[in-house]
């Protein structure tokens, strides 16, 4: 794993992390009753000219906090990025190679929905530049569809990740588990259509009920722990037998298909957040930031409009922030990470480290070594307590 330049041991970095670009588009055709992430129900036309005007205009107004710096990967993520038009995409895309140092290499993802499929629209997205498709399923199953408030079913989905296939090297099919009465028999045979189809890519996750959303004020049926513990277990042995390696919690890629982008997150690399409640991460010689964009779509573009007040929070991370946050993202890597990633990306001393990393030791949650350190198979099942070891 590259680690980059070694930094200084007081909170000043040699030298920034990898750059890549989020893009948050935030509209869907409907609200997923799971759901908290910032998306808006569709409601008549999305005004897409406004809005990757005032993206592009964004962009403009941040390229001198990342002048110089190459940009690694783009993600289009949203809502559902696939409601805008190709046309659309490219103007955006081609902003974003005039304005910002592009790697010719850059991954770029777009994520879509199987409701919003059309196979001519999709070649438009792949001529625009996008190279990676991630598409998200959820599930194949009928009921278990309906259940979530997709609005694709299981002939959509499948027909939908035969086409992407066919357009793009590079695609991931999102999947859930735990699902509203779900049986493992149905989880297994999620897997077993998801494997058939070979994407490069293949996300799993585990639903939760997460606060302020209809599930949680009405939460449906689910699993008990010990069905979704067994389901967790059955994912990870189906997929890793189908040549598909355990990379991070939730993901799961054949040999050099992991998710650049994401896995850039996970090392603590930074990343410009682009439009509606976007969040973003800098990093500079002396300082660390976090941004967040305003949330709603029309304030947003208002604001951008008004040449200004469209970063809602701006924060630079204390040393405590850079330990707790550093570990919240690497040891979601099944690999772990070297201590001298840590150095380089927070630029702080191992130590800063010791006292929590000897508890999580003790508790059979890490293994390390002199220059490492790795999740165990128990670090990982209780991620939330072992990252508590490393909250100030």
């Amino acid at each position: 794993m590259q680690t980059g330049t070694p930094a200084l041991l007081d909170g000043r970095l040699e030298a920034p992390p990898p750059l890549g670009l989020y893009v948050h588009m935030p509209w869907c055709v409907k609200k997923c009753p799971y759901c908290d992430f910032n998306s808006h129900a569709q409601r008549g036309e999305i005004p897409q000219a406004r809005y990757i005007d005032a993206l592009i205009r964004d962009l403009e107004q941040a390229v001198p906090s990342v002048w110089g710096r190459e940009i690694t990967s783009i993600f289009l993520g949203g809502g559902t990025p696939s409601l805008f038009s190709p046309e659309g995409i490219d103007r955006l895309l081609t902003q974003c190679r005039t304005l910002l140092q592009v790697s010719p290499l850059a991954e770029i993802t777009l994520e879509a929905n199987p409701g919003t499929f059309e196979a001519a629209r999709f070649r438009g997205y792949r001529q625009a530049g996008v190279n990676r498709l991630s598409l998200g399923i959820q599930s194949f199953n009928p009921d278990h569809l309906k259940a979530l408030g997709r609005i694709h079913d299981g002939l959509e989905a499948k027909a939908a990740a035969e086409q992407a296939l066919a357009l793009f090297d590079r695609v991931n099919l999102d999947l859930m588990y735990a699902l509203p009465q779900q049986s493992l028999a149905q989880v297994r045979e999620d897997l077993e259509t998801a494997i058939a189809l070979a994407p490069g890519h293949i996300s799993a996750y585990h639903l939760t009920l997460e606060p302020n959303t209809p599930f949680a004020a009405a939460p449906p049926p689910l699993p008990e722990d010990d069905l979704a513990a067994d389901m967790q277990v059955l994912v990870e042995e189906i997929l890793g037998t189908a040549g598909y390696g355990h990379y991070e919690t939730s993901a799961f890629a054949r040999p050099g298909q992991p998710c650049r982008h994401n896995l850039n997150y996970w090392t603590f690399g930074d990343y410009l957040g682009l439009g509606a409640g976007a969040h973003g991460k800098l990093s500079f010689h002396d300082r660390i930031e976090r941004q967040a964009r305003v949330k709603h779509p029309r304030a947003y573009m208002e604001a951008v409009e008004g040449g200004g007040g469209h970063i809602a929070e701006t924060r630079s991370l204390s040393r405590s922030d850079r330990v707790f946050e550093f570990m919240m993202n690497a040891l979601r890597l099944n690999e772990g990470f070297d201590l001298a990633l840590f150095t380089a990306r927070t630029g702080l001393a191992p130590s800063e480290l010791a006292r929590g990393l000897v508890q999580a030791q003790n508790l059979g949650l890490v293994r390390r070594d002199l220059h490492r350190v790795t999740p165990t198979l128990r670090g990982r099942r209780f991620l939330n307590d072992l990252l508590q070891l490393f909250l100030s």
